[in-house]
């Protein structure tokens, strides 16, 4: 059985290697990508504001 894009417990799918050099989209845009009610649940529990879109290099990832 196929596991489901995110399913490998990092909570997202790989990003095509094309994207890694285009413009970042609006973030308003990836906002609206979030369930509402996990939009919610973020804000209740961490009081977490999305302010800003960033691009960070595999190198500042972890394996």
């Amino acid at each position: 059985m196929a596991e489901p894009a995110g399913a490998n417990g990092r909570g997202a799918a790989p990003v095509p290697a094309e994207d890694e050099q285009g413009d970042l989209p609006p973030l308003d845009d990836l906002v609206q990508r979030i369930p509402a009610a996990t939009r919610e649940l973020i804000d209740e529990l961490f009081r977490a504001k999305f302010i800003t879109v960033k691009r960070v290099p595999k190198s500042a990832l972890k394996n």
